[in-house]
């Protein structure tokens, strides 16, 4: 009866698999470029602006993310690429930040056709007072 109960067991956890097997996305890498590049704790910015390598008609601007942080508007640049902005003080506000350090950005986001995309790049992060 145990040999039974291990294979029902099995049987279902194979089935649970497979469920969460079809709801993975298909993920596409974009380039990103990310303004500005070196982010300064310190500074009265008022957005980081992400230029990506996607058509600005193929991306749901709703959906895009910049390491969690939900957009705040999103605009195509004379290419028609997609543009993404974000309220600096969202990013700064990112639990560990390496202050003095590299930290990597991802921005996240599905497509019209329901599909996933991902970008990263790396940003400086200082605490410099800025200059008046």
């Amino acid at each position: 009866m145990a040999s039974t109960k291990k294979k029902t067991s099995l049987i279902g956890s194979m089935v649970i698999i497979s469920v969460l097997l079809s709801c993975v996305w298909a993920l596409q890498t974009i380039e990103i470029k990310v303004s500005p590049n070196v982010l300064n704790i310190l500074s009265n910015g008022e957005v980081v602006t992400v230029h990506t390598d996607i058509a600005y008609s193929s991306v749901v601007g709703s959906t895009v993310t910049l390491n969690g942080v939900e957009i705040s508007h999103w605009k195509s640049d004379n290419r028609g690429n997609f543009v993404a902005k974000f309220l600096m003080e969202d990013i700064k506000g990112l639990e560990g930040l390496n202050i003095g350090g590299m930290n990597t950005l991802t921005l996240e986001g599905t497509t019209a056709a329901g599909e996933g995309f991902s970008g990263c790049t790396e940003i400086l992060v200082v605490e410099n007072t800025p200059k008046k």
